[in-house]
């Protein structure tokens, strides 16, 4: 019996050390861990080590082809005579320099497509993580203020209930700090729910390395970045996409070298020797093919077709792109102008009304209903603020995702 209650005590001591507490992270934490562990990294780097792959084929030289014939010999005048013959060869094709250097450029192309696609897929990714890490860190923000809020209600509505019970206030006023108390709990399961969302979320970008169970630390960004529109603007071809669009552009292009290099793409070297009775013959030759029926038209013709349709959508990508820059950047400024009014005036003004109705409420001069009414704005208020700076964060989150480069630190 002591020795299970020394084991409890040791327990207790233990959880309440915090060593059995759940991790914590940072927002860099999740970043390096993600490089390390999320499956993406893996498609990422086969996809990679595939293209280089593809130079070292490009490079390569053709293989020899070697021939051996073996038969019997009969000849056909008197006397007969029956021997054997054999004949043995060797020929070796040889493509000419240009097609070898434009397949290496198809390979050479398709490698710097790949990096830029791999590029985009880690922007993405490191974004993805960023967002969700954010909105953790916002809905705990909102947790926070759902549950002070609660306590204070609690307390208005303990108060209230003791004087409707004496008859010196009305029920309606329990029945309205009901309300609110009900309002603030549904603000925290909303908050809760909303945090384990993102959580969820993050481990499927994190990997198999983040356990269940975490907690994430960190805080907003500063509301002080100052960006410029024509400096934005500029970063446009910077784009991941454009940058996807314009390498497959110069992997079609090479194509098409390719193509009208293969109408005419080498020769063939030969030599061998036969063994007749009595007789042998050594040959050397060379061999060339005539581009008579085949000039590669249908293959030039689709390399050219694809290569048009990339020249197109990057032109409506860089559209498109202008498009949602300036849409991104315009939620910025709206987002950035409400952050500054909330810490500039609006979250003194909205705390300043709750003293002056908190003091005048304890004192008689104002009800119940105007200090819950003075303490919902309150809530309200702080709400819209939390929200406002999320807006900011997003708003600048998407124009790095479009742009590909790093705005906010």
């Amino acid at each position: 019996m002591i020795l299970k209650q020394s084991k409890l005590i040791l327990f207790l001591m233990l959880v309440s050390s915090g060593l059995f507490s759940n991790p914590v992270y940072t927002l860099n934490d999740l970043i390096d861990m993600a490089n390390q562990t999320n499956p993406v990294m893996d498609v990422i780097q086969a996809k990679e080590d595939a293209a280089k792959a593809g130079i070292a084929v490009a490079e390569q030289y053709l293989n020899p082809n070697v021939g051996v014939a073996v038969g019997p010999s009969k000849t056909r005048q008197a006397p007969i005579v029956e021997d054997k013959n054999w004949a043995i060869g060797i020929s070796q094709p040889i493509e000419f320099s240009d097609v070898r250097s434009a397949r290496k450029q198809i390979a050479e192309s398709n490698l710097k497509f790949v990096d830029e696609v791999n590029k985009g897929t880690k922007i993405n990714l490191m974004l993805n993580i960023k967002s969700a890490f954010y909105s953790v860190i916002h809905n705990q923000e909102i947790l926070k203020l759902a549950e002070a809020d609660q306590k204070v209600i609690q307390d208005i509505r303990d108060r209230v209930e003791l004087r409707v019970n004496v008859g010196e206030s009305p029920r309606y006023e329990l029945i309205k700090a009901d309300t609110e108390l009900l309002a603030a709990r549904r603000d925290a399961q909303a908050a809760k729910l909303r945090i384990q969302e993102s959580k969820f979320f993050l481990k499927g970008l994190i990997g198999k390395s983040i356990p269940d169970e975490f907690e994430l630390t960190g805080e907003f960004p500063q509301s002080n970045i100052r960006l410029n529109k024509v400096d934005v603007t500029n970063l446009i071809e910077n784009s991941p996409r454009l940058k996807q669009l314009k390498a497959a552009s110069s992997v079609f292009e090479n194509k098409i070298k390719l193509e009208k290099n293969l109408v005419n793409p080498g020769l063939t070297l030969s030599a061998g020797m036969n063994q007749d009775p009595g007789i042998r013959n050594y040959t050397i030759g060379v061999s060339i093919p005539l581009p008579i029926w085949n000039q590669r038209e249908g293959e030039i013709s689709q390399a050219a077709a694809n290569l048009r349709e990339v020249e197109a959508t990057y032109e409506q990508q860089s559209l498109l792109l202008k498009r949602d820059v300036n849409a991104a950047f315009q939620r910025y400024l709206i987002a950035k102008e409400q952050v500054m009014t909330f810490e500039e005036s609006l979250l003194d003004q909205a705390q300043s009304v709750l003293k002056v109705v908190e003091a005048a409420y304890r004192f008689g001069e104002r009800g119940i209903l105007e200090y819950l009414d003075a303490q919902r704005t309150q809530r309200v208020v702080r709400k819209d603020y939390l929200s406002a700076r999320l807006d900011y964060i997003v708003s600048i989150m998407e124009m790095e995702q479009l742009l590909g480069s790093k705005i906010m630190e």
